[in-house]
């Protein structure tokens, strides 16, 4: 179970195209905590879909992994990974990836009063 309001992901760093001019392309996807991830890491019979928040696959534009996210196509999963299969992706990814973890700002308010216009006692 993932922290509430927390989000966590796993950035793979793609290898890039046959040119030394192509930059590699960041892959994103969610899931539900970075332990279930060390747990399916440890023990591989976790089912897949215990793990993941959803079986999208994200690309940032080779924004790292904070750039702005779009659904990746079938054509880049094929040029990166060699396929466009959900679980075959997602194992690679999960497998290879850094695991992110990041707070919510929901919650937090808003810290610095002077600048927001309001008073203190709003």
């Amino acid at each position: 179970m993932h922290k509430k309001g927390g989000v966590t992901k796993v950035h793979y760093k793609g290898k890039g195209g046959e040119k030394s001019s192509d930059h590699p392309e960041d892959f994103i996807v969610f899931v539900e905590s970075a332990d279930d991830v060390r747990e399916w890491k440890k023990y591989s019979s976790k089912p897949l879909v215990e793990v993941a928040n959803s079986f999208d696959v994200f690309v940032t534009g080779k924004h790292g992994n904070q750039g702005e996210m779009n659904r990746a196509s079938k054509g880049q999963l094929e040029a990166e990974f060699g396929t466009s299969r959900d679980d075959d992706v997602m194992k690679v990814i999960l497998q290879q990836g850094t695991i992110i973890e990041s707070e919510s700002k929901e919650g937090k308010g808003n810290r610095n009063v002077a600048n927001s216009g309001g008073s203190a006692r709003d």
